[in-house]
């Protein structure tokens, strides 16, 4: 992989791009734990969607990290937005993933940091800063847990499953709102858990602790880095009807493969 600096053709080996996004996490995940039991600053985005002080103070942190690193590089964040370069890598990046856990100290949370290369994405990092757990993967490389590699796991049946959701935060006034699909699901799964951040959702459907994940409206910082995670992990990612997943889709359906046609049934039931 390579980029152009100044007319200087410079090589970048995924190490290298994984290096700054493990760094810009573990600074992002300091700020959160000394701030998670502590009042915050908070402004809402909607009726329910806030932001508080630490989202952007994170944010910041890691612009500036990875910015000095690879100042050519786009980037497309939560809070800010894009930055536009003309290289063909790009950042994606959820500085406090689970912003309503961490309003009210709940302690389910996570940093998330993705690499797009060419519309690919090939580097993705998630920090969970309560519990030190560090997931990451890089493209045809696997996927891990605090360096120990991580496998989806072997259930078959959606009676046996343990599945994740979440529930977009314009359910009081849209119709498409993931409440019917709850239903569905608790009437045929062993359980179904909604926890509040679904990057590490994403991550736990990698490490096997969940079976599968699905929900509807999240944006490209939710799901980069975990979507790496889940494929390099084995499992199957596609929309609600099957197709190829993109980052900038609306629905994803996450899964350990061996039950993905079975939950898109439910789902399309």
């Amino acid at each position: 992989m390579r980029y152009v600096i100044k007319g200087v053709l410079k090589m970048i080996s995924s190490a290298e791009l994984l290096n700054i996004a493990v760094r810009s996490a573990k600074i992002a995940g300091t700020i959160i734990n000394k701030r998670i039991d502590t009042s915050k600053r908070v402004t809402y985005k909607g009726i329910v969607d806030l932001v508080t002080d630490v989202d952007k103070l994170c944010e910041q942190n890691i612009i500036n990290t990875i910015t000095r690193s690879f100042p050519e590089h786009s980037i497309l964040s939560e809070e800010i937005g894009g930055i536009e370069k003309s290289s063909n890598y790009k950042w994606i990046i959820d500085p406090l993933d689970g912003t309503t856990n961490f309003f009210h100290s709940y302690p389910f949370v996570s940093v998330s940091i993705a690499v797009e290369y060419k519309g690919k994405i090939i580097v993705g990092v998630v920090y969970d800063p309560v519990k030190k757990e560090l997931f990451h993967a890089v493209k045809g490389k696997g996927s891990f847990l605090n360096n120990k590699k991580l496998h989806v796991s072997s259930v078959k049946a959606v009676e046996q499953s343990l599945l994740s959701t979440g529930f977009p935060y314009d359910l009081r006034t849209s119709t498409e709102n993931n409440i019917e699909n709850w239903i569905k699901f608790i009437r045929k799964a062993q359980a179904v858990r909604r926890d509040g951040s679904a990057a590490l959702d994403l991550c736990y459907v990698a490490a096997g602790r969940f079976d599968g994940f699905w929900e509807m409206k999240l944006k490209p910082w939710d799901v980069a880095a975990g979507f790496l995670i889940i494929r390099e992990a084995g499992g199957m990612v596609t929309d609600f009807k099957g197709n190829p997943y993109s980052i900038y889709t609306n629905h994803i359906v996450a899964s350990n493969a061996h039950l993905h046609r079975l939950l898109l049934g439910v789902l399309n039931s």
